[in-house]
């Protein structure tokens, strides 16, 4: 690490170097390089733009820009044909496309290997924005070439932790967009990228439309997420879309097992097309959609494939803090944060079929005794991760054990963690109907007496309650609880019911049996 960053600050002399040559260039006549008179270099320290006109409070993030930082909107797709292939400087020194791996059933559409010595702005727009823009982030997103840079064949987006004038802590870093110079409609979308660990680090790779009118603002308009990894959680990336008002997403993630996401590079990449997205770390299918929709609270569904059948463009940057990742604390490394891409590469097919039907959704058939609980009775000795019946899992510093026996489920916590789901019993995949009155019944004792929380969620429509978060109180002896709700929203095949007992200062063990949700008659 020593060593890069004593080659950084070198590269950077050579920089300034380069930039007073052009200044005596200019000033006094003379070329201090002693040959022919350089071309000028870009000027790192660009007025700031104007902040965006609005910004999203979702968790995942809007992360817009207007029209006046990144130019007009493309209303045609960019060819690489429009791309500057090789500078005689070797400023941008663009790989030529013949050089690019070619992709069976996909011609080259776009790329840039980073192989020059600055950001490309044929291709790149730096987007500044002050801190809290979004997300409750803490950093301020610059167009200085300390937070953006290309280094060694790869683009660099480094965070800075430094002191404000009254020494509280002041975080930068960089977001660059393609937004008016490289937006397209459908592809296959990739990015080589290496990313920081640390607490509160939050790289991202992943597109927006370039026009936010056509089907409204954030989420309405559609966000594709092609990877996000949080700094504490290295092994795990992903892939996301965000649609839909109310607010509804779909997530996948692929774990890495081995060798972190931080350790070395991977490719992580999206198949775009007109009624479905396929989501790939290293050409590993982990994540497919086909269900989105474009509506808004009252008003009938655009027609699909909407919101995702307009222009995108492609997003880099790299978040401090936030409501996801949480904020930086004394273990994150600022010295090595930084999220290095080796190249970004957009590909098309020839054709895509735009006459697509959004197909039907599956939902969830009751047990024979109206139960829509699978393994209500902890009958079968399930292993807890069993997508379609229970699982277990802990979170945000819980840690606990849990066990299927003698028809129960015995949960014992060591440590409950900094929020309720730190840990957590769930089911989802329940069917939750617009109109329909649905009860839900458990049994339940703890070790001493202390309190859980329940409720039914909507992890697909922006983690929405149909059952709101409910405390309940249990005692020493069995108990049984029910509650009854009212499904007001859009049908939904994939309600979840969780049993949260983190972020208590309890931690006396808890034993549930009998679980159900049923649909109640007549009401």
């Amino acid at each position: 690490m020593g060593e890069r960053m004593r080659n950084r600050r070198l590269y950077c002399g050579i920089r300034k170097a380069a930039a007073v040559a052009v200044f005596l260039t200019l000033v006094c006549g003379v070329c201090a390089c002693g040959g022919e008179e350089p071309e000028k270099l870009v000027d790192a320290g660009q007025e700031a733009l104007p902040e965006a006109e609005e910004a999203s409070a979702d968790g995942n993030a809007e992360e817009e820009a207007t029209e006046a930082q990144t130019g007009e909107a493309a209303g045609q797709t960019d060819t690489a044909a429009d791309v500057p292939q090789r500078s005689a400087d070797g400023l941008l020194d663009q790989v030529a496309d013949e050089e690019v791996p070619q992709l069976d059933g996909y011609t080259l559409l776009w790329h840039d290997e980073f192989n020059g010595t600055q950001m490309n702005e044929e291709i790149w727009n730096y987007e500044p924005h002050a801190p809290g823009w979004t997300n409750a982030e803490l950093q301020e997103y610059t167009q200085s070439t300390d937070n953006v840079f290309v280094w060694d064949g790869k683009m660099v987006i480094k965070a800075i932790k430094t002191q404000d004038e009254k020494g509280k802590d002041y975080y930068t870093s960089g977001k660059v967009t393609t937004k008016g110079k490289q937006d397209f409609l459908y592809g296959k979308v990739t990015a080589r990228a290496k990313v920081p660990e640390g607490k509160g680090l939050w790289p991202a790779f992943w597109m927006m439309p370039t026009s936010q009118s056509l089907y409204g603002n954030w989420p309405r308009c559609g966000e594709i997420d092609i990877m996000e990894i949080l700094g504490d959680d290295v092994h795990t990336a992903y892939g996301t879309i965000h649609y839909g008002k109310p607010h509804a997403e779909q997530q996948g993630k692929y774990v890495l097992t081995g060798d972190s996401f931080a350790d070395d590079f991977h490719d992580f990449s999206v198949e775009w097309e007109p009624g479905e997205m396929r989501f790939y770390v290293d050409d590993q299918l982990y994540h497919t959609v086909n269900d989105w929709f474009s509506g808004d609270v009252g008003i009938d569904d655009r027609p699909y494939p909407a919101p995702f059948d307009q222009n995108f463009y492609v997003q880099l940057n790299l978040a401090v803090g936030g409501t996801w990742p949480g904020n930086p604390d004394e273990t994150t490394d600022f010295d090595r944060a930084e999220f290095e891409i080796d190249y970004v590469r957009v590909y098309q097919k020839d054709h895509y079929d735009t006459n697509v039907t959004k197909p039907e959704k599956v939902y969830r058939e009751a047990t024979e005794d109206g139960n829509y609980v699978y393994n209500g009775d902890f009958a079968d000795g399930t292993a807890l991760d069993n997508e379609e019946e229970w699982v277990f899992m802990t979170a945000e510093g819980g840690k606990a054990e849990a066990v299927v026996q003698d028809g129960m489920i015995e949960i014992d916590t060591e440590k409950a963690g900094t929020v309720d789901y730190a840990v957590q019993l769930v089911q989802a995949h329940l069917p939750m109907i617009k109109g329909d009155t649905y009860r839900l019944t458990f049994e339940a004792r703890a070790e001493a007496a202390r309190a859980m929380n329940v409720c039914v969620s909507a992890p697909t429509a922006g983690w929405g309650r149909y059952l709101p978060d409910t405390a309940v109180e249990l005692g020493t002896d069995w108990q049984t609880y029910t509650y009854d709700f009212k499904m007001k929203d859009r049908d939904d095949n994939n309600g979840r019911l969780e049993f949260n007992l983190g972020g208590t200062d309890a931690a006396d063990a808890v034993c549930i049996r009998n679980v159900r949700i049923e649909k109640v008659e007549g009401e």
